[in-house]
């Protein structure tokens, strides 16, 4: 019999594993990060350039699902560090424009060990890993998001 509660239950909740699972996995790539000095979100971030090489800072919001509250000391850190350039769009001074710089290409040369290890790490199957991915981008798809 259900109790008037249940829906309470933190056993109950699909937010808390996911949470949980994020949290854990986060974790499991510190010391990876560690060695190039970079936070999960400055990795993200970059992953995210090493890709498109060139983003206005609303974009690269979107991709990686973050709002400019959260973005913008990342990409501060990252362009002390000498791994991107800022700078605003000719065309339209209210867009400032994300360059990665050769140093931050050099940097995907260290990065790229990490998925692999990050793969021992996690001990789920390839189809199981293949469908939770195609299920997380599901929900991802279907939350209407805000303020990127």
């Amino acid at each position: 019999m259900k109790e008037e509660y249940d829906c309470l239950k933190l056993e109950n909740q699909l937010c808390f594993p996911l949470y949980a699972c994020s949290k854990e996995i986060v974790r499991k790539y510190k010391p990876f990060l560690d060695e190039l000095d970079l936070t999960y979100t400055q990795y993200i971030t970059m992953m995210a350039l090493w890709d498109k090489k060139e983003l206005n800072v609303k974009s690269l919001g979107r991709l990686l699902y973050l709002d400019s509250g959260t973005l913008t000391p990342v990409l501060k850190k990252l362009e002390g560090k000498g791994y991107i350039e800022r700078q605003r769009d000719l065309e339209d001074e209210r867009n400032l424009i994300i360059k990665i710089t050769k140093q931050g290409m050099d940097l995907r040369k260290k990065a790229k060990h990490i998925p692999e290890k990050m793969g021992s790490c996690v001990n789920i199957n390839p189809k199981d890993a293949e469908k939770l991915y195609e299920i997380l981008y599901k929900i991802l798809g279907n939350i209407e998001v805000e303020g990127y």
